[in-house]
C-alpha cells in the first residue's frame, strides 16, 4: 500500500518482500551478504563452520585464527560462557526468528571480543547464516562508563567520610561555630555550642543575625567587613548580650557554592585567658633552656642546625647563634664522621637516645668529652631532633683515676670505645670477665676456694694469685705469701 506520495507503510504485521534487487547469482549474494556486517559466518546443519568472511580489518587481527575456524565446530570457536548462547542462535534461525546475540570469541592473547549476532536460515539444506557485528568499541565504551562510574562512587564515599568528620568535628567542638551570610550576616548554621552561649534554642538562632546578639555590635560589624574583604582581622573581645559574658571572637572567610561565607569563632575570655597563662608557662620553660649550663641544639631531618642555646655556642667557641644556624651538627660533635650518623640512625629507630658519649670540638680546635641526650620530634610531618648536650670530661678525668686499671662492669666498657685503643679494650673485657667468673663461682660455691679452684679449672695457687690480683675477698696471710 503506497499513500499519495509514493511512500510505503505496513500495515499491521504485514510484510512485503524484496522484489527490486533483480537477478542476483551466488556470487553476488555472497558478496551482499558478506558486505551487510563485519563478520559471517555460514553453518551446516550440525553447527560446523562452512565458510566465513571478515570484513573488519582490526577484527581480523584480532581474531587471527579465525582462518582456520572452517571445517569446526561453531561452539568452539566461542568462549566458554557463550556456548549456550550459539545454541540459542541456531534455534532462532530454525524457527526462523531473527534476535540478535552477544557472542565472545578469544583473542590470540586470551582476551574477548564481543560480536553481536543474529542468524538466518540459508536455503533448504538445513545452513545457517550469521551476521556479526563488531562490539568491541562499545564494550571498551561500556568498560570506561563502569570505571567512571565506580571512580565517582569512590569519590562520593570519600566526601561521604570527610562531610562526616567534619560534622562531627563542627558538633562536638567546645568552642560555639557559627556559619554567616556573608551580605545579610544572618546565621546559616550554628552548633550546639553556640546553643549554650548565647543561652537559646537553635531554631532561635540560625535565620537571625548575629549583631543583636553582643553588645558592641558596631565593632562586631567592621570585623565582619574585614573578613569579608579577605583581612585578617585580629580577635575581637566583646560582650554577649545574654549575660554580660564577655567573649573572644574572629571571622575567618571561606567559599562555598561561589559565595563567601563567613565561619565564626566564639570562646570565652576565660578560657582564652587560661590558654594564654599555659603560653606563658612554656615561654618560662624555653627561657629556662635558653640559660641552661648545659648546651640545648634543635636541628632539622639532615642535621642542620636550627636553633642553639647560649651554652652551646660557649662550648664550641661561636659568638652568636647566626653562626650555628643552618650549618651540620657533626661539624662540632663527634670524634669521627660517623658518631653523629649513628646517634641520628638511633633517634629514628627508637624516638630517644640518653647517654650518647663523644666528643666536642670547638672552633678553636679543643676537644671535650661529652654525653648526649637526645629526641626525636614530629614536625609536620618530617622530624624534627633535639640535643642535649653536657661536658662530662672533669667526671670522666676522676672516674678513670679511680677505676681505670679495671672497669667495674660492662657499661663502663663501652664509655671507653673510642677513647682507649682496641687491644687495651680487649686486655681489660678479658679481665671483666675473668673478675665476673671468678665472682660467680665463689658465689656459686658459698666462699669454698678449693670449690671454686675446682669449678673454674684453676690450682688452689692460681685462683690466690688472681684474686690478690682482682683484689677480692679476705686472704689469710699464708694464702697472700
Amino acid at each position: 500500500m503506497a499513500d499519495e506520495n509514493g511512500h510505503s507503510h505496513v500495515k499491521g504485521s504485514e510484510r512485503f518482500p524484496l522484489v527490486d534487487l533483480g537477478d542476483l547469482d551466488a556470487g553476488s549474494a555472497a558478496a551482499l551478504i558478506a558486505a551487510a556486517s563485519d563478520i559471517t559466518l555460514v553453518a551446516g546443519p550440525d553447527g560446523t563452520v562452512c565458510d566465513l568472511s571478515i570484513q573488519n580489518e582490526e577484527l581480523r587481527i584480532d581474531l587471527e585464527g579465525g582462518c582456520n575456524w572452517t571445517g569446526s565446530a561453531l561452539l568452539q570457536t566461542v568462549a566458554a560462557d557463550s556456548r549456550a548462547k550459539v545454541a540459542l542462535l541456531l534455534q532462532d534461525a530454525a524457527r526462523s526468528e531473527t534476535r540478535w546475540r552477544h557472542i565472545n570469541h578469544l583473542a590470540s592473547d586470551g582476551r574477548p571480543v564481543p560480536v553481536l549476532y543474529c542468524c538466518a536460515p540459508l536455503g533448504r539444506g538445513g545452513r545457517v547464516v550469521l551476521f556479526g557485528r563488531d562490539m568491541r568499541a562499545m564494550s571498551a565504551l561500556q568498560q570506561r562508563l563502569m570505571n567512571a562510574q565506580a571512580s565517582l562512587e569512590q569519590d562520593y564515599g570519600r566526601l561521604r567520610d570527610a562531610e562526616t568528620r567534619y560534622r562531627l568535628l563542627f558538633q562536638t567542638s567546645s568552642e560555639a561555630v557559627l556559619i554567616l551570610e556573608p551580605v545579610r550576616g544572618r546565621v546559616v548554621e550554628a552548633n550546639p555550642a553556640a546553643r549554650e552561649m548565647f543561652g537559646a534554642e537553635l531554631v532561635d538562632i540560625v535565620g537571625h543575625g548575629l549583631l543583636p546578639r553582643v553588645t558592641e555590635g558596631g565593632a562586631l560589624e567592621a570585623h565582619l567587613a574585614a573578613a569579608r574583604n579577605g583581612e585578617a582581622p585580629a580577635d575581637l573581645s566583646t560582650h554577649l548580650v545574654h549575660g554580660n559574658r564577655e567573649v573572644v571572637l574572629r571571622a575567618t572567610p571561606f567559599r562555598q557554592d561561589a559565595t563567601t561565607m563567613l565561619l565564626v569563632r566564639i570562646a570565652s575570655a576565660h578560657a582564652v585567658a587560661a590558654a594564654s597563662l599555659l603560653s606563658a608557662e612554656k615561654a618560662k620553660l624555653l627561657r629556662a633552656v635558653e640559660s641552661a649550663p648545659d648546651g640545648f641544639v634543635v636541628t632539622d631531618n639532615d642535621g642542620l642546625v636550627f636553633t642553639a642555646n647560649a651554652a652551646f655556642l660557649e662550648m664550641v667557641n661561636l659568638r652568636g647563634e647566626a653562626a650555628a644556624r643552618g650549618q651540620p651538627l657533626d661539624r662540632w660533635v663527634g670524634k669521627s664522621g660517623v658518631d653523629l650518623t649513628v646517634l641520628v640512625a638511633n633517634l629514628r629507630q627508637r624516638g630517644s637516645v640518653r647517654f650518647f658519649s663523644t666528643a666536642l670540638r670547638s672552633e678553636g680546635g679543643g676537644i671535650a668529652d661529652v654525653e648526649i641526650s637526645a629526641v626525636s620530634i614530629a614536625n609536620g610531618g618530617k622530624p624534627s631532633f633535639g640535643f642535649a648536650i653536657r661536658n662530662v670530661g672533669p667526671r670522666l678525668r676522676v672516674e678513670t683515676t679511680a677505676s681505670r686499671a679495671l672497669p667495674r662492669s660492662v657499661e663502663q666498657l663501652q664509655e671507653l670505645i673510642g677513647r682507649v685503643a682496641l687491644k687495651d679494650l680487649v686486655r681489660e673485657a678479658t679481665e671483666v670477665i675473668e673478675r665476673l667468673s671468678i665472682e660467680a663461682a665463689l658465689e656459686l660455691t658459698n666462699d669454698n676456694r678449693a670449690s671454686a679452684a675446682e669449678m673454674l679449672g684453676l690450682s688452689r695457687q692460681s685462683l690466690y694469685v688472681k684474686l690478690r690480683r682482682y683484689g677480692i675477698g679476705d686472704l689469710e696471710p699464708a694464702e697472700r705469701d
